[in-house]
C-alpha cells in the first residue's frame, strides 16, 4: 500500500492546552480515526533555535526531543495537518511517501 509518513518534532515537556504536546498529538490523532502513532524519546538533538537538548548524568530533568510518528493515507495526513493548522499549533514536521503493509499477506 502507498501512504504518507508524517513525523513531528517536539520537546518532551512542551504543552498544548495543559497536556504534554506529544500526548496531545497522539490523542488528537486517535480521535480523528488514525489507526496508530508512536512517540519516541530521543537521546539528544537541537532544533531551529540551535539549543542542544540532551540528557547528562547531572541533569535531573532533561527536556529531550520527542518524535511523534504516523503512517497514514494521503487524505488522513491532509486532514490531520489541516486540523493542527486550525488548532494553531506551532510545530515542525516532515512528510514523505512510504510503502507499507502487513505480514503475512
Amino acid at each position: 500500500m502507498q501512504g504518507t509518513f508524517l513525523k513531528f518534532y517536539v520537546n518532551e515537556y512542551r504543552e498544548h492546552n495543559g497536556i504534554l504536546l506529544y500526548e496531545w498529538l497522539l490523542e488528537r490523532a486517535k480521535k480523528c480515526g488514525i489507526h496508530g502513532g508512536t512517540a519516541v524519546r530521543a537521546m539528544a538533538g537541537f532544533g531551529r533555535h540551535g539549543i542542544l537538548h540532551g540528557e547528562t548524568f547531572l541533569e535531573l530533568i532533561a527536556d529531550l526531543p520527542v518524535e511523534v510518528e504516523f503512517v497514514l493515507d494521503e487524505e488522513e495526513a491532509r486532514r490531520f495537518l489541516n486540523l493542527l493548522q486550525a488548532e494553531n499549533v506551532d510545530l515542525f514536521y516532515v512528510k514523505f511517501p512510504v510503502e507499507y503493509g502487513f505480514l503475512p499477506e
